[in-house]
């Protein structure tokens, strides 16, 4: 008798709380302080990525150039690039 409105009541309140999650849960900057990296002699994006990435390199240098506005992959010796998290 009481169980279908129980169980309504408990469903909503599931959905509830996931879209509440799913809302506040994103990239709210929770990835830690951001770090930088000063470009040196023979750098290029794909030897930054390969060292401070796993994973595939080319995903890395998007998010390289991505991150810090680059239009090209031209870096140079000195310029401080924001490292993605």
């Amino acid at each position: 008798m009481f169980a279908r409105p129980l169980f309504i009541r408990v469903a909503l309140l599931v959905v509830a709380v996931l879209f509440l999650w799913a809302l506040f849960a994103g990239e709210g900057g929770a990835g830690g302080p951001e770090r930088h990296y000063r470009v040196k002699a023979g750098d290029t994006l794909w030897s930054i990525a390969e060292r401070m990435h796993a994973g595939d390199p080319r995903e890395s240098v998007w998010e390289l150039r991505e991150r810090n506005d680059l239009s090209s992959a031209t870096i140079v010796p000195g310029q401080m690039l924001v490292l993605p998290s």
